[in-house]
C-alpha cells in the first residue's frame, strides 16, 4: 500500500470515527442511575410532581390469581373506573396533555372519545433483560451513521438516550420475548363499518433477545418471522418469510414469499420502507408495522424531550375474549367504550425526511413509552406536510413472561375516513410463548414445504 492510500484510508477511518463515539456516552454516574432513581430500562423511577404518574415500583412480576397459561390475559385492574373522559366538548381542557393525532381525532369524529383511567405502571421484563442492559449501556454505539448498532445484544442499548437515533433503536431492541407463536387478525374498515377480517399464523424468533446470544452468533439478523395468510380463502395459503437485519443498509432484510396458485417461493425485495403493508389496502406501509420497523436510513431523528401525555395502556378489555370482532370494529375508528387511555411520560422523537430521500411519509412524531420504550403513538404526516395517519398501540403486560406489548395496533387514515386494525385475537386462541422453534423453520425451502402441505 503505497503512502497516498494509506493516508486515504486514515482520513476515512477518523471521519467514520467521528461521525458516532465509538462506545455509548454513558459515564459512571449515569450508569449507576440505573436501577435506582432510573429503572432498569432507564425510566424515571419516581411519579410526577402532582401524584397523577405514580412512582414504578417493579412493574406486573406475577399473573393474576387464577390465571391459566394459555387462557387471554386477565385484566389486573378490573376495578378502575375512569377518571373522566375526554371529547370534543371538552378537548379545549386537555390538549396540553394530548398528542396533535390525539386532537385531530378528537376534532373530526364527534363519536370518538378517550377514557382516561388511573395511571399503573405496569410494564416489568424479565431479570435478565435488566441485567443486560445494565452490561452493554457502556458499550453500545451506533455505527455507519447511525444505521446499526454495535456493542450490544440482549439489552435496551441506551437506556438513557442521548439522540433521537438511540430512543428509536432501543424500540427496535426492546424485549418482546423469545419464541412466539400466534393467531391473529387484521381488518381494513371501510368509512361505513363494512370489513373483512384476515386471519394470520404468525412464527417469531426474537434472536436479539435470546438468551446467551452474542453479537458474533447474532451475525446482524435479529428477528426470524413467518406469517401465513388462513382466511379468508381467495388469500389463504400465501406465506411471508422475513430475515430482519439490524443493519439494513449494509445488508437490506431478506424477504420471500410462497404463492400457492403459482407454488413457487420468490425473493420479495419490497416488503420495506413504503411499500404497502400485506392485505392492507394500503392503510398502512411496511415500516409502520409495530409500530416503526426496519432501516432507519431516510430520516433524520431528532430527541425532543419527555411529555407527560394521554396513551392506550393496560388494554386488557380490549384484549379480552369476552368481546367480538364486531364489539370492537366500528365506523370510522375502534369503539372507544372498550379503550383504556393513561397519563404516562413519552420520549417525543421527530422523524424528519431527509434532502432527497424519497417515502410517502414526510414526517412523523413518535411517542415512546420511559418504561419499556414501546412507541404508544405516531403522527403522521403526507408530503405537504398535512397530518395524514395517526397510529395507536394498545399494549398489555403479557405477565406469564412479564414484556410490554401491542394487544391491537390502530392505524387511522384520518383523510381517507378509515383505518386499519391489526392483532384482533378476541376470537382466536392466545399466543404461545416458547414455542419449539428451529432456525430451519425460518428458510425459503422451509417455506416451500409449508405451503405443499
Amino acid at each position: 500500500m503505497n503512502k497516498s492510500t494509506l493516508r486515504l484510508w486514515v482520513a476515512l477511518a477518523l471521519v467514520s470515527a467521528l461521525a458516532y463515539p465509538a462506545a455509548a456516552e454513558v459515564t459512571e454516574e449515569q450508569l449507576a442511575r440505573l436501577g435506582n432513581d432510573l429503572t432498569p430500562l432507564g425510566g424515571e423511577r419516581a411519579g410526577n410532581a402532582d401524584g397523577t404518574i405514580p412512582e414504578w415500583t417493579g412493574g406486573i412480576t406475577t399473573p393474576p390469581d387464577g390465571y391459566v397459561v394459555g387462557e387471554h390475559h386477565r385484566d389486573p385492574y378490573g376495578g378502575d373506573q375512569p377518571l373522566f373522559v375526554i371529547n370534543a366538548a371538552n378537548l379545549d381542557e386537555h390538549r396540553d396533555k394530548l398528542s396533535v393525532g390525539h386532537q385531530r381525532m378528537l376534532e373530526t369524529y364527534p363519536s370518538f372519545e378517550m377514557q382516561v383511567y388511573p395511571t399503573r405502571r405496569s410494564a416489568s421484563a424479565p431479570q435478565r433483560i435488566y441485567d443486560a442492559t445494565r452490561n452493554i449501556a457502556a458499550t453500545a454505539n451506533l455505527v455507519d451513521d447511525g444505521n446499526g448498532v454495535g456493542g450490544a445484544v440482549i439489552g435496551i442499548p441506551f437506556p438513557i438516550p442521548s439522540n433521537g437515533l438511540e430512543a428509536v433503536w432501543n424500540h427496535l431492541l426492546r424485549y418482546r420475548g423469545e419464541t412466539i407463536a400466534c393467531t391473529i387478525g387484521q381488518a381494513a374498515v371501510t368509512r361505513g363499518g363494512a370489513y373483512t377480517v384476515v386471519k394470520y399464523d404468525l412464527e417469531i424468533e426474537m434472536r436479539y433477545s435470546l438468551p446467551g446470544m452474542t453479537e458474533e452468533d447474532l451475525d446482524n439478523t435479529m428477528i426470524l418471522f413467518k406469517q401465513k395468510v388462513l382466511a379468508p380463502a381467495r388469500l389463504a395459503g400465501d406465506i411471508l418469510l422475513v430475515h430482519e437485519t439490524m443493519n439494513q443498509v449494509r445488508e437490506p432484510r431478506n424477504a420471500w414469499t410462497y404463492n400457492p396458485g403459482q407454488r413457487r417461493v420468490r425473493r420479495a425485495p419490497n416488503v420495506a420502507y413504503d411499500n404497502p403493508g400485506t392485505t392492507t389496502d394500503g392503510l398502512r406501509t411496511a415500516d409502520q408495522f409495530d409500530m416503526f420497523n426496519g432501516a432507519v436510513d431516510r430520516y433524520d431523528w431528532q430527541l425532543v424531550g419527555k411529555r407527560e401525555i394521554y396513551v392506550p395502556y393496560n388494554a386488557y378489555e380490549l384484549h379480552s375474549d369476552q368481546i367480538t370482532f364486531a364489539d370492537v370494529l366500528t365506523p370510522l375508528h375502534v369503539n372507544p367504550a372498550h379503550l383504556r387511555y393513561e397519563l404516562h411520560r413519552v420520549w417525543v422523537v421527530e422523524a424528519t425526511l431527509k434532502e432527497g430521500a424519497r417515502h410517502i411519509y414526510n414526517r412523523r412524531t413518535l411517542y415512546i413509552d420511559e418504561d419499556s420504550w414501546q412507541i404508544m403513538l405516531a403522527d403522521i404526516y403526507d408530503n405537504r406536510d398535512e397530518l395524514w395517519r395517526v397510529s395507536e398501540a394498545h399494549v398489555i403486560n403479557y405477565y406469564e413472561k412479564p414484556l410490554i406489548w401491542s394487544t391491537l395496533e390502530v392505524h387511522t387514515d384520518l383523510q381517507a375516513g378509515r383505518y386499519l386494525a391489526l392483532g384482533l385475537d378476541n376470537e382466536f386462541p392466545m399466543c404461545t410463548q416458547d414455542v419449539v422453534a428451529k432456525s430451519r423453520d425460518f428458510t425459503p425451502a422451509a417455506l416451500r414445504r409449508e405451503g405443499r402441505r
